[in-house]
């Protein structure tokens, strides 16, 4: 059994969604290889690409091409996705087991990603997130994208609550920025591309290797 101090049970949650409750990294690394490579640029190293997630689709695509094709290439990365998006889906261990322990504490939750709004929706229906989340919110549905406060209070408007005790589940430093940037601790899991080192460095409240240890050191 653990001997670390409890984590204090949260007023509200907010999820980031990729690499946190779902790993989607080979559709998503696959669909930016073939639109880079589409525009004249030589096959991206996908490691390059795994650690850059998290943070606006323009960044990553940034690191590969030139700012003049940043809408053309982000155009169709959008209409490419849906057709691949579930391949080698996985929904990460303990994810439904968490949400539903909050759900049933009666705590509210929410996605928050940059993930595009329309594409986190679906992939929450089919990974039976949605009868969770009061809400699921990610890049065009608003002017604003992670790691930006607005956005975040944005969201826990949503579900309802406030920042005051609330916390962000996040698997990189981009979900702590955001949760910092917003006054709310981030709990983070080490199952994207960053190691519990790098990511209490970053500032996480908590830096687990799954969503089950995080589980068990809640203060329920």
């Amino acid at each position: 059994m653990s001997t670390e101090p409890k984590l204090p049970r949260p007023s509200a949650v907010l999820w980031d969604m990729d690499g946190t409750l779902i790993d989607q990294t080979a559709a998503i690394i696959e669909c930016y290889r073939q639109v880079i490579v589409s525009l004249g640029h030589p096959s991206p190293d996908p490691d390059r690409i795994r650690r850059s997630l998290g943070g606006p689709m323009a960044s990553t695509m940034g690191l590969f091409i030139e700012e003049a094709q940043m809408d053309e290439a982000c155009r169709a990365f959008r209409a490419l996705f849906p057709s691949i998006m579930f391949e080698g889906l996985i929904i990460l261990p303990g994810a439904l087991e968490l949400i539903q322990a909050f759900d049933a504490a009666g705590i509210p939750q929410g996605i928050l990603t940059n993930k595009h709004g329309e594409t986190a929706r679906i992939v929450s229906e089919h990974c039976g997130f949605s009868p969770y989340m009061k809400a699921c919110i990610g890049n065009t549905d608003t002017e604003w994208h992670k790691p930006q406060a607005e956005l975040t209070n944005y969201v826990l408007e949503q579900i309802g609550s406030s920042a005051a005790g609330a916390c962000m589940i996040g698997d990189s430093p981009t979900d702590v920025e955001t949760a910092g940037n917003a006054g709310l601790p981030c709990y983070t899991v080490a199952t994207g591309a960053h190691t519990p080192e790098e990511l209490l460095d970053s500032g996480a409240a908590h830096a687990g290797q799954s969503l089950h240890a995080l589980l068990d050191r809640i203060d329920w």
